[in-house]
């Protein structure tokens, strides 16, 4: 039988890292082990399981999201690597759903994720609660009809929740440690399925259900390392990234284009800023598409009102 690993990072956030191992435990195929890279100078208290949890101590020094990935995927013993974000909750079949559909296909596959509103998880695990509440990424495709469907854009890769052996891992080269700081680094390993020619699948099932946290979409508290990560993966592939948030930036007024490809910070990103981008209460999840349809329609405006006086003076 294969062995299964669960793959996952923490600096903080004790109380989700806490309920995904708790939702592990409902498993109805428990993993072989669970990884936690701990990018924190202490380990957690966790719950009790039926299966070892190791905690990769890595401290509070700095290290990249790429390298704490890389090396719970380097310590993991298993065949099979589940990736799931300290933020997730496994449902119970998501390590059978997994193991399932890794034994019939080869190459990275991407299970279901479902977005909790606040307070999902103030009673605990509650499946029944989580499935009623939890909603889709409207920028996320649906799961598809059969075990696996084909996922033709890499950089819809998302390392949230993934599955892949091990061997395809390191087939792959692990992620790219260059990319310091929030950006990049998931949309570089997406280049880097499809350029060795590996398949890339979403899942049906295989679901996580995302808890609630706040956050800024477009990342607009990381522009400095948006920006400077785009510029790495331009150079690596020839290719831009991250355009939709880069986009956005420009139209805030935070960077602008520098004429060699890359772009110049105009300012620090400002309160206003950060509320326009920030995650509501009544959100289960920021969107930069809704953000990106109110600046794109502000600019419009803004266009058509600096046009006005010449169309009448003509």
């Amino acid at each position: 039988m294969t062995t299964i690993s669960i793959c996952t990072l923490a600096h903080g956030r004790e109380d989700h890292l806490r309920n995904l191992v708790s939702g592990l435990n409902h498993s109805q195929r428990p993993p072989c082990e669970l990884v936690v890279a701990v990018m924190q100078d202490h380990r957690y208290d966790l719950p009790s399981t039926s299966f070892p949890v190791r905690q990769i101590l890595l401290g509070d020094k700095g290290i990249c999201l790429a390298e704490a990935r890389n090396t719970a995927a380097r310590e993991a013993r298993g065949d099979l690597l589940i990736f799931l974000d300290v933020d997730c909750i496994p449902a119970p079949r998501l390590v059978e759903d997994y193991a399932v559909a890794a034994a019939f296909n080869e190459g990275v596959l991407m299970g279901e994720v479902g977005y909790l509103p606040k307070g999902a998880t103030d009673r605990g695990i509650d499946y029944a609660v989580f499935e009623r509440l939890a909603v889709k990424h409207a920028d996320r495709a649906g799961p598809p009809r059969g075990m696996v469907g084909k996922c033709g854009d890499y950089r819809c890769f998302w390392s949230l929740n993934f599955a892949l052996h091990a061997a395809t891992f390191r087939a792959i080269g692990g992620f790219d440690p260059r990319y310091v700081g929030y950006g990049g680094e998931d949309t570089d390993f997406g280049r880097a399925i499809v350029s060795k020619d590996i398949p890339l699948w979403w899942a049906k099932g295989a679901k996580a259900y995302h808890q609630y946290h706040k956050h800024h979409m477009p990342p607009v508290h990381h522009l400095d390392s948006v920006v400077a990560n785009a510029q790495i993966f331009a150079e690596k592939w020839g290719e831009p990234t991250m355009q939709h948030w880069l986009r956005a930036f420009r139209l805030m007024g935070l960077i602008e284009p520098d004429g060699a490809g890359g772009w110049i910070k105009l300012r620090e990103p400002g309160e206003s800023d950060l509320a326009l981008t920030r995650q509501q209460e009544h959100q289960p999840y920021a969107s930069s598409s809704l953000v990106l349809e109110q600046l794109e329609a502000q600019a419009s405006r803004g266009s058509a009102a600096s046009r006005a006086p010449a169309i009448a003076a003509a």
